[in-house]
């Protein structure tokens, strides 16, 4: 067996799922779960008629670079979207959703040959990061949000040795699960960072069109540009349509940014088998190509958060995100697993522990006190489920 396998840390709903073994929820109340971030909104009607129009795909291998149809429909969504040019050619590729591209993207840029090769981290932070820099023989170095920065990472925190042995960087922006958009000046600070020691900077984008404000969020492709890095150099942008149109199943996103990067993935990729489906690669097109169904799926999150909001601000200490679909609310009395677990047994709602979505660094685990709340279900089960977290707080 690789013994890499053994650094490995359970998954946060595995270990919930233990953690909640022995509790018997009260019957009294419907389950309503707002642990897993999985979209809940219907599938756009013009994706499924594009997948099953599009069914004599399944009869053909597909390309690991994917259709030049489908690259194009990225490319100008990408213009439209961040004002961004890009080479479909050779500054797009397909890729099955951001959880396998963000994986893959590690073993394609780390040396783990390199003295102390590093990898860095937000935290708390989406576990594959961990993971990806495990399986590719790095070690992770964590970079712990900052609540009274709007959950800012505090790069100031990275000493210069640990810089100088970082090979990779994964950004989430929006974050998961805080919610922060980083600014320019956040943009401007790691890609000094990039030029002076060289590492890879890959901004996990999957949030960015789930937002409250009128003002879409920064991208690190619309940030380059803004700071004049045309070439787009050690930096890739990854994003799904998995949010952005409801699709989680289909696995398609698309990674972008650094052409000779890209390459290197590519190429890494043909070996690992990650071709799109040519039936997938059509629906994913269609997705790419439309900005309506976006627009509807945007107002019934904001519809949603402008309900549960104030309802949860009542009771604990919780503001509506810069984007994404998470609330990351601090629980009275601190203790975020007690809380969890109390809500399930006396309520049937479902929440995710934050201490579970973070390691310990600096001497804190700054997930401890949170919870993440996904709220993905229809409004009236996030309203109720509000109102449930609200009675119990009150009862305590």
């Amino acid at each position: 067996m690789n013994p890499l396998l053994s650094r490995l840390h359970p998954y946060p709903f595995e270990r919930l799922r233990e953690l909640t073994r022995s509790i018997l929820p009260n019957p009294a109340y419907t389950p309503i779960g707002l642990g897993i971030g999985e979209p809940k909104h219907a599938t756009p009607a013009l994706i499924l008629q594009a997948m099953t129009a599009n069914l004599k795909g399944l009869a053909s291998y597909p390309a690991t670079a994917g259709e030049p149809a489908l690259r194009q429909a990225i490319g100008s969504w990408i213009e439209r979207r961040y004002g961004v040019a890009l080479d479909p050619e050779s500054q797009i590729l397909p890729v099955n959703g951001t959880r396998e591209a963000l994986f893959a993207i590690a073993q394609t840029v780390v040396d783990p040959g390199r003295s102390g090769a590093s990898v860095i981290c937000p935290n708390p932070f989406y576990q594959i990061y961990e993971g990806a820099a495990l399986l590719a023989g790095a070690q992770t170095v964590f970079v712990n949000s900052d609540p009274a920065r709007n959950f800012a990472a505090d790069w100031t925190r990275i000493v210069p040795a640990d810089w100088a042995r970082t090979q990779l960087l994964y950004v989430c922006s929006p974050g998961n699960p805080t919610g922060a958009v980083m600014p320019l000046h956040e943009w401007k600070q790691l890609f000094e960072l990039s030029d002076r020691y060289g590492f890879v900077i890959a901004s996990d984008e999957c949030y960015s069109e789930i937002y409250f404000g009128t003002e879409a969020p920064l991208g690190s492709l619309q940030a380059a540009k803004q700071l004049g890095r045309g070439d787009f150099s050690n930096l890739v942008a990854l994003t799904s349509l998995s949010k952005r149109s409801n699709v989680p199943g289909m696995r398609s996103g698309f990674a972008a940014g650094d052409a000779a990067l890209l390459k290197q993935f590519l190429l890494y990729r043909t070996y690992h088998g990650s071709a799109m489906s040519p039936t997938l690669q059509q629906a994913s097109l269609a997705a790419w190509s439309d900005e309506r169904h976006v627009v509807e799926n945007r107002a019934l999150y904001r519809a949603k958060f402008e309900q549960v909001t104030p309802l949860l601000a009542k009771v604990m200490n919780v503001a509506l995100p810069d984007a994404g679909f998470y609330l990351w609310a601090q629980v009275p009395g601190g203790d975020d697993l007690a809380f969890a677990l109390g809500l399930l047994a006396q309520y049937n709602v479902t929440v995710l522990p934050g201490r579970l979505l973070a390691r310990e660094a600096f001497g804190v685990n700054p997930g401890t006190g949170r919870v993440r709340l996904a709220l993905v279900a229809e409004v009236d089960a996030c309203v109720e489920a509000a109102q449930r977290i609200a009675s119990y707080l009150q009862a305590q």
